[in-house]
C-alpha cells in the first residue's frame, strides 16, 4: 500500500487523519475611485461579489469618499453604514494610491456614493450585487435626479412599464420615478397587506412601506370604524381633494367592523408610480384618529424632511392647534356592509383602485 509522506508519518505516530476540505480563496475585486482629468466616477460602476470576497477601492486624483447609502436614498449616508472619509489625492500623484477594503459578508445589495458636494448628483454611485443592470441604472438615475440645478419636473425619471389590472387587462404607459423613492419597475409584483386598526389600536400595521410599480397594497379593516383617505405631506389630516381642489384622490370610505367579526372588508390599491403616497384615518369620534398618529405612507423618502416620521409628527402636532382637524367630515351611520362587487377606478394619479368589501356586522 502506498502512503504519502504525511500519511506515513501520521500512521507511525498513531494519529488518524481527517479529510480537510480545500481552502477556498476569496477574490479581490479592484475598483478605482476618481481618476486623472477630474474623473467623477467609480470604475467599474458596480460589481458582483461572493461571500468572503474583498472589494478594494483605490483612491485616485481629487477628493472622494466611499460612503454606504440605500437604494431609497442614494445620496444620503446609511445609518451605521461604512464611510471611508474624504481621501484627497493631488493631481501629480501617479503611484502609491491610498486604498480601502470592503469584505463581503452576504450577497445582499450594497449601495455606495461619493459624498463630495455634487458628485453623487452627477452619477458618482457604485453598487455590489445590485441584482441587474436595470436596478443599478434606476439607482443612478434616482441619484442624478436629485441635482439641485435641475427643475422639479426634470428631476422625474420617466419609464415605460406594463401592469396587469383586474380581469387580466394589460396597460402599458409611462410613469414617473421620483428620486429617493423605490425602483421604477419590478419584475415581480408584490401585494403588501396592511391591517387597519390592528387589535383595536389607532394604527396601520405596517404604517410605512416601500412599493414598486405594479405592486398592490391591500388594506384589511379590523374592529372599530376607520378609513384610508389620501392626503398630502403638507396637510396630513385633510383629504387631498380638499387641500388641492380639482385633484382626484382616493378614499376608502368608513369601514364599520363589529367587535365579534371574523371576516374583514378589504380595499386594494395598485401602485402605478413611485411618488410618495400619503394617507390617514378621518375618523374623529371620540378623538381625531389622524391627530393621534394614525397615518400611513407608501414610498416616503427615508432620512429626509419628507420621511414617514416627519409626516406623522405633523399630524400629531395638529392636536395642539385644532380641536377637530377633520370635523367637517362626518361618519356614516353604523349599518352593515354587504358584499360589494369588484370595481376598478382609474384615479389618473398613478393609482388603480380595486375595492372588495366582505360582509361584516354592524359596528358596535
Amino acid at each position: 500500500m502506498f502512503f504519502s509522506k504525511t500519511s506515513a508519518l501520521a500512521a507511525l505516530a498513531g494519529i488518524s487523519l481527517v479529510a480537510i476540505p480545500p481552502v477556498v480563496r476569496s477574490a479581490t475585486i479592484d475598483v478605482t475611485v476618481g481618476g486623472p482629468n477630474g474623473t467623477v466616477a467609480y470604475s467599474p460602476e458596480y460589481v458582483n461579489a461572493s461571500i468572503g470576497d474583498v472589494v478594494r477601492f483605490t483612491f485616485q486624483q481629487k477628493n472622494h469618499t466611499v460612503t454606504q447609502s440605500s437604494f431609497a436614498s442614494p445620496c444620503s449616508p446609511l445609518a451605521s453604514g461604512f464611510d471611508s472619509g474624504f481621501v484627497p489625492v493631488a493631481d501629480n500623484v501617479t503611484s502609491d494610491f491610498i486604498t480601502a477594503e470592503l469584505t463581503i459578508e452576504n450577497t445582499d445589495p450594497v449601495w455606495v456614493y461619493c459624498r463630495q458636494t455634487g458628485h453623487c448628483e452627477q452619477g458618482m454611485v457604485f453598487a455590489v450585487n445590485p441584482g441587474s443592470d436595470a436596478k443599478f441604472a434606476a439607482f443612478q438615475a434616482a441619484a442624478m435626479g436629485l441635482n439641485s440645478t435641475t427643475t422639479a419636473a426634470a428631476s422625474v425619471v420617466t419609464v415605460t412599464a406594463t401592469v396587469t389590472v383586474s380581469g387580466g387587462e394589460t396597460i402599458t404607459t409611462t410613469y414617473g420615478s421620483y428620486p429617493g423613492s423605490s425602483a421604477p419597475t419590478s419584475a415581480v409584483s408584490t401585494d403588501h397587506r396592511v391591517i387597519v386598526g390592528d387589535n383595536g389600536t389607532l394604527t396601520y400595521n405596517p404604517a410605512n412601506i416601500t412599493a414598486q410599480i405594479g405592486d398592490t397594497v391591500t388594506f384589511e379593516f379590523h374592529q372599530k370604524n376607520h378609513t384610508v383617505t389620501q392626503s398630502s405631506f403638507a396637510n396630513p389630516c385633510t383629504p387631498l381633494s380638499a387641500s388641492s381642489p380639482g385633484t382626484v384622490s382616493f378614499d376608502s370610505g368608513f369601514m364599520a367592523v363589529s367587535a365579534n367579526a371574523t371576516t374583514f372588508p378589504t380595499v386594494t390599491i395598485q401602485i402605478n408610480d413611485t411618488k410618495p403616497f400619503w394617507a390617514y384615518c378621518r375618523q374623529t369620534t371620540p378623538v381625531s384618529h389622524c391627530e393621534s398618529g394614525m397615518v400611513f405612507s407608501v414610498n416616503a423618502v427615508e432620512n429626509s424632511n419628507s420621511s414617514f416620521e416627519a409626516f406623522q409628527a405633523k399630524a400629531i402636532a395638529l392636536n395642539t392647534t385644532s380641536a377637530s382637524g377633520s370635523a367637517s367630515l362626518s361618519s356614516p351611520s353604523a349599518t352593515s356592509n354587504t358584499n360589494g362587487a369588484l370595481s376598478i377606478h382609474n384615479l389618473g394619479a398613478g393609482i388603480l383602485i380595486a375595492v372588495f368589501s366582505a360582509a361584516v356586522g354592524a359596528f358596535l
